[in-house]
């Protein structure tokens, strides 16, 4: 027993000094943790509220957390604001990407991948004709057979860019139009085509401009060449003229002489009616400046067509105002449509008829008239549309082919236009459009005042 006290008591002062140490430790550590958070307090490291100066550990861990809670708090405020502001500004952009595309002056379409026309801004829709043209498949808009069609399936299949094409549409309306088309394919980050971007521009008034250009590029070289000829070609029928008279007075009616001198006289008659026309055609016009009541004109001009093409009713609808210009030119153009189209309908087994339709155009910037001499006859050849206003071309068997020629270049004169195209139901239509104040147009006298 006396053996066993020692041990014990050497157990309890271990355990003894092991407590001592253990205090120590926690007492050095709350002092330690004490300076850190003051020293963190003192550089800046604020947590926001003040920190608890309590011997207490338990207080002053719970005043850290709060504090360590509070901050997380109004950091997630500053993220809360910075999304909202990173929206905003998402949202800004959004607005004005759509601003622009509403108010490009060129038409914008969006095809997917699929055919679908996703977006179309307004611009396109004027170009096409054709209203609310989203989530509608392509080829059915633009038409199963057109060229535009074509070079959209192109890209899409192919991933093809298409710049600067020129393209003839037609339109719902039967309107035909010239495009300016450029398309590029949308690829993702595997280089497929996802979609693709059409760009459209209306160039029909630019297409209409480049066309009289050329025709009056023409009249400008067709004058200098008939200012060098025409009195020679004169002068030459004339001589024939004198002698094929002379052999017809000095010949016996019934013989063979005397129809030759008359055969010679119709044919430098008919001639000089053709060396007439050409000077009509070639030479600068003088036009008069009147007030030029249209209705009443044309009501005439049915008249007299009626005479010379009996037979053939005519039919006066729309609205006609007055235009500037001279009475008598207007007045020969509108009586070679209105013959020309009388003559065609004769062809009619059911019957000819030509209708003359006005129309006051008020779409564009320069305000005028359209009249349009519509016949029921066989139409205008394909391959002739685009030469029927050339001079000396002609269908008629009989024709000159400067009675159209003539046509154009006093309706150009005038500051209009005129188109030919053929109906959907039959028969050939002439429109022609004068503007109600006429513009001077500057008369090329030679090569090197040509436009």
């Amino acid at each position: 027993m006396a053996a066993a006290t020692p041990a014990v008591n050497s157990l309890w002062v271990f355990l003894g000094a092991l407590l001592l140490a253990l205090l120590a430790a926690a007492v050095l550590g709350v002092v330690l943790a004490r300076r850190y958070f003051r020293i963190g307090a003192k550089s800046g490291d604020d947590f926001g509220a003040a920190k608890p100066r309590s011997d207490n550990p338990a207080a002053f861990m719970t005043a850290s957390m709060q504090a360590v809670i509070k901050k997380l708090k109004e950091q997630e405020k500053e993220l809360e604001t910075l999304h909202r502001s990173e929206r905003e500004r998402a949202q800004q952009s959004e607005r004005m990407s759509e601003a622009v595309t509403r108010n490009m002056p060129a038409g914008l379409l969006l095809v997917n991948s699929s055919g679908l026309i996703t977006s179309a801004n307004p611009a396109a829709e004027t170009a096409l004709g054709v209203k609310s043209l989203a989530y509608r498949r392509h080829s059915e808009v633009l038409g199963a057979g057109s060229r535009l069609t074509e070079l959209v399936a192109g890209c899409l299949e192919h991933g093809r860019t298409f710049r600067r094409e020129e393209v003839e549409y037609i339109t719902p309306s039967h309107e035909l139009r010239q495009l300016g088309v450029t398309i590029s394919p949308i690829q993702n980050s595997a280089n497929e085509v996802t979609g693709a971007i059409c760009l459209l521009s209306d160039l029909t008034e630019l297409a209409a401009l480049q066309k009289q250009i050329h025709m009056k590029e023409n009249l400008a070289a067709l004058g200098e060449l008939s200012a060098g000829i025409a009195h020679e070609f004169k002068n030459a029928l004339a001589t024939i003229s004198g002698y094929a008279q002379m052999i017809r007075s000095e010949a016996q009616p019934g013989t063979d002489l005397h129809e030759h001198g008359e055969l010679i006289l119709r044919q430098t008659r008919s001639l000089t009616h053709v060396v007439t026309e050409f000077l009509k055609f070639a030479r600068p016009l003088d036009l008069a400046d009147e007030q030029v009541t249209l209705r009443p004109m044309i009501e005439r001009i049915m008249v007299e067509i009626g005479d010379l093409v009996p037979g053939v009713p005519f039919v006066i609808v729309g609205e006609f105002g007055e235009v500037s210009g001279d009475d008598a030119l207007l007045r020969q153009a509108l009586l070679n449509l209105a013959r020309n189209a009388a003559e065609a309908s004769t062809d009619n087994p059911a019957g000819g008829r030509v209708i003359i339709r006005g129309e006051i155009d008020k779409s564009g910037p320069l305000q005028g008239q359209r009249i349009s001499v519509a016949d029921n006859g066989p139409g205008i050849p394909s391959e002739s549309l685009t030469k029927i206003f050339m001079p000396f071309y002609t269908t008629k068997a009989n024709g000159t082919g400067l009675g159209l020629a003539v046509v154009q270049k006093i309706v150009v004169q005038h500051g209009g236009s005129i188109e030919a195209r053929n109906q959907a139901a039959g028969g050939a239509e002439f429109i022609v459009w004068l503007p109600f104040v006429r513009e001077a147009v500057r008369v090329i006298d030679s090569a090197a005042a040509r436009i």
